[in-house]
């Protein structure tokens, strides 16, 4: 039987990272040359709490493989309760995702500061090992499409 790990299967993860806190150290990765998987595009936005469940989705449905929200956490400088907010609105996508047969752990999310240039390159490795074992995105849609017809 052939895995995933066999066929050289390379996760597409898309990063939505903030501007003040978390860019900065995703951006002091790469300055430090820092080695995490090359599939990983980053969007900023100014708060991790202001993006919407369905642009999460739409990921997904672009054939994206991942989805990783890095959070500002408790010093979001726009928000108190920011990574409150942040957690429902996971909370949230994570149940449309249940809905279109998209596994959950495909959408994680940390906090990461401006100096967090380690954790995110072990987050981004983590995450990469967790969606090589689930597979790529339409594979796995279509195995839930299957599950779902029978």
């Amino acid at each position: 039987m052939t895995t995933f790990v066999e066929t050289a299967f390379k996760p597409r993860i898309l990063v939505f990272s903030t501007n003040n806190i978390s860019d900065p150290g995703i951006d002091l990765a790469g300055s430090r040359h820092m080695h995490y998987p090359a599939q990983v595009s980053t969007m900023s936005v100014p708060c991790s709490s202001g993006l919407k469940p369905g642009w999460i989705l739409h990921a997904f449905e672009q054939g994206l493989d991942g989805v990783f929200i890095g959070s500002d956490g408790d010093e979001c400088a726009l928000l108190d309760d920011c990574g409150k907010r942040t957690g429902a609105l996971i909370a949230q996508a994570q149940e449309l995702m249940k809905a279109k047969g998209i596994a959950p752990q495909r959408l994680k999310m940390a906090a990461l500061c401006s100096v967090c240039a380690e954790p995110f390159v072990g987050y981004m490795r983590e995450f990469s090992a967790t969606l090589t074992k689930l597979g790529p995105i339409a594979t796995a849609a279509a195995a839930a499409a299957v599950a779902v017809a029978s």
